[in-house]
């Protein structure tokens, strides 16, 4: 047997003896590179510029294995191309769930998507749902690889590249849409106009449904490390949270919205309060933040201006310019007699 032959052979003994290896490595470099996007995030960069590079070669994985036949006359083992693939979805995969983790909104639509990503996480390191159940299906091989790529620009691009989330999104939506259509392809070979005006319209479809669904997607280097809703605020400091507060009480002193939010150094993104009576915006006010501040970067809100009858449900939701939910601040505004009966 050729040396290449046997160290592909020994290589991929070793990858079923100890099958959790690989996931253990992948979530350990994912838990590493989130802590490293505060305290080093040049190293961070390069972590994710090494999985973008991956994914380049899983999509180009037949195009280069003939390149390799034809120059080496020699064929790279087909189980080792299979653990290649799942190895770059579970580092993939695990790079990116501490950050969506963090960053998800739960009692929102991000759950789905989040949850989504971690069902995909769970199946590529189990390799009964692996390889008997998701590869012999292409059509959900393709949507979780589609998915996980789309979550690893997510995360890699405003690190890499400095991008605000709202231009992240769009980007990493576009070269999802872009490099999802020669996989298309493949499994469903254009033999005429009409599959080929079919296909067209399935990757604008996926991308048409990524956007309309944009506020599901959590943003995933954006996280709030502290929130308040209080009367005041000194040397950029909030005073007590309140859960509730008396109508006078909003009468004579307003409220202020704090937030503190984590991104990446050299980011620079502008944010919204929105604020919201029973489901109703009645105040939109943009924000800017710089990232790289270890405790988050501190912008607050001091709303004054309130309707006549503001006694009812509140919320403060934090969004970025595209509409993605960083976090939701919630309190309630109860009339003074109300306020007394309950006290009494």
């Amino acid at each position: 047997m050729p040396p290449l032959a046997q160290i592909a052979q020994r290589v991929i003994e070793l990858l079923k003896r100890y099958p959790g290896v690989i996931a253990l490595g992948g979530f350990l470099s994912g838990i590493g590179s989130f802590i490293l996007v505060d305290r080093q995030a040049g190293l961070a960069s390069w972590i994710a510029i090494v999985l973008l590079v991956s994914w380049i070669w899983l999509m180009l994985e037949n195009t280069l294995t003939k390149l390799f036949s034809r120059t080496f006359n020699r064929e790279i083992p087909q189980p080792l191309l299979r653990y290649a693939t799942q190895m770059i979805h579970q580092e993939s995969l695990f790079f990116v769930l501490p950050f969506f983790f963090i960053t998800t909104t739960w009692n929102s639509g991000q759950l789905v998507f989040t949850g989504l990503l971690a069902a995909a996480g769970l199946i590529s390191i189990v390799d009964p749902l692996y390889y008997r159940w998701l590869a012999p299906r292409r059509w959900l091989f393709l949507a979780l690889h589609t998915l996980t790529l789309f979550a690893a620009l997510l995360t890699a691009l405003p690190i890499i590249l400095h991008l605000t989330t709202a231009q992240s999104f769009k980007l990493a939506l576009g070269i999802t849409m872009l490099l999802s259509f020669p996989s298309l392809a493949s499994t469903f070979p254009i033999n005429g106009w009409r599959r080929a005006i079919a296909l067209v319209l399935l990757t604008v479809g996926v991308g048409a449904a990524g956007w309309t669904l944009r506020s599901w997607v959590p943003p995933a280097t954006l996280w709030m490390t502290e929130v308040a809703v209080s009367t005041e605020v000194q040397d950029r400091k909030p005073g007590a949270s309140l859960r509730q507060i008396e109508t006078s009480r909003l009468r004579g002193n307003g409220l202020y919205a704090y937030t503190a939010i984590n991104a990446p150094r050299g980011l620079n993104e502008r944010i919204y309060h929105v604020w919201q009576h029973n489901g109703q915006e009645v105040d939109r006010i943009a924000l800017d933040i710089h990232g790289g501040r270890k405790e988050g970067y501190r912008a607050w809100t001091h709303k004054q201006n309130f309707p006549p009858k503001p006694a009812g449900r509140w919320q403060v939701r934090v969004l970025t310019e595209d509409g993605q939910v960083i976090g939701v601040l919630r309190f309630r505004v109860v009339d003074d007699a109300q306020a007394q009966a309950k006290n009494q």
